[in-house]
């Protein structure tokens, strides 16, 4: 069966995604769409607006057959370790194709970036050292390195999906069979657009909404199902984690907090007093940021004191990948006993407790996202992939 991949979030599911899905299988050609989905908590460093087996379920009364969970390992990552999970888990199922959203204005050739990257990774490197420290931002610096070595390409590092299409296409290439790649220009609403248009929203407009209880003004740009579920399901957000956090901020040591994965530079030390002084998530979020310490950078960087993730419990993760079902169609669940001998990495459809060392971060995850409302159901022990007829 020719299968096409899609990596996607989800928070929440609306008509953009409907699109997204419709489109993979029109471009590609595919029988099949899979989608590699984040789980609770997602790539800026935020809890999903609602679980991970709502949002499966969703994506796949809408045009999608499989949906695979990216681990927490990976989905909680800037682009490259984000796309680096999302394009193994693909390859792992011997996924022909990737279809993906870009922001990008002008046409780019995606696969042929990927190929020299690929081939000049070492020279990349290189120029990256020389400019690095300069004063500019990430995006910036690595907008100047390209501009140096791959020329007359209008490349942008500040657009959001544009840099995770590079970045898989990045590390597409570097596989012996690399995937098809169809980027698909977005549609209206762009990333942080907060504009609610005839049919379409991003998700950062439709969850202001959500949160703010307008939801008659984004039902247009939901598809029905979402739009109930928004209303009917235990939603979160940040703050209702903040006790948590402020908690552990408060009660750890300094030597605690520095062996949290990603924490760098004596940034403990300002978070910690951040926290003793705010009363809110978005007050902490306001007092601990800098230039150089992104919005984005300390969400994730919340995102791993709350989940207490260490160097090693990561890398751990990373040697031991797995495939999560989430759920599937009929044609979903035909493709993968189809490949099930040709898998590269083990299929999960039940968290057993054989499972419980290897699987121990996203399990952890999970039961802290629980926490963020009672109404969160169980997420892990259970629990059974989906099926929809």
């Amino acid at each position: 069966m020719k299968s096409c991949g899609i990596i996607v979030e989800y928070n929440p599911f609306h008509n953009g995604h409907l699109y997204h899905a419709k489109m993979a299988r029109k471009m590609s050609g595919a029988e099949v769409v899979i989608a590699v989905m984040s789980g609770n908590f997602l790539q800026r460093g935020e809890p999903a607006i609602i679980d991970k087996w709502t949002r499966a379920k969703e994506a796949l009364n809408n045009g999608v057959d499989l949906v695979i969970e990216l681990p927490f390992a990976y989905a909680v990552q800037s682009a490259d370790y984000f796309a680096a999970g999302g394009i193994k888990l693909l390859q792992a199922l011997q996924c022909d194709a990737l279809c993906f959203g870009t922001d990008n204005q002008t046409e780019m050739d995606y696969e042929l970036f990927g190929d020299f990257v690929n081939k000049n990774q070492t020279e990349i490197d290189q120029t990256y050292q020389q400019i690095k420290n300069n004063g500019m931002s990430y995006p910036q610096q690595m907008t100047e390195v390209f501009r140096k070595l791959y020329p007359n390409s209008g490349l942008d590092f500040s657009s959001p999906n544009h840099i995770l299409g590079l970045s898989y296409a990045k590390e597409n290439a570097a596989y012996e069979k690399p995937m098809r790649l169809y980027p698909l220009k977005r549609e209206q609403a762009g990333y942080h657009d907060t504009n609610i248009y005839q049919e379409f929203a991003s998700a950062t407009a439709i969850r202001k909404a959500v949160f703010s209880e307008q939801l008659d003004q984004i039902k247009q740009v939901l598809p029905a199902q979402v739009a109930i579920d928004l209303a009917n399901s235990a939603t979160v957000s940040w703050e209702d984690y903040w006790p948590l956090l402020k908690y552990k901020l408060i009660s750890s040591s300094i030597t605690e907090l520095k062996g949290i994965y990603q924490m760098k530079e004596g940034i403990e030390y300002r978070l910690q007093e951040a926290a003793k002084t705010s009363d809110s998530f978005q007050v902490f979020m306001e007092q601990a940021k800098t230039k150089r310490y992104t919005w984005t950078r300390l969400q994730r960087l919340a995102t791993y004191i709350l989940n207490n993730v260490k160097q090693q419990e990561i890398e751990n993760a990373w040697n031991q990948s797995h495939l999560q079902v989430l759920g599937f169609t009929e044609q979903g669940q035909r493709f993968l006993q189809e490949e099930k001998k040709n898998l590269a990495l083990p299929l999960v459809t039940k968290m057993s407790k054989s499972l419980k060392s290897q699987l121990a971060l996203d399990i952890r995850s999970n039961q802290l996202y629980q926490l963020g409302n009672h109404r969160v159901s169980e997420q892990s022990f259970g629990r059974f992939p989906i099926r929809i007829s």
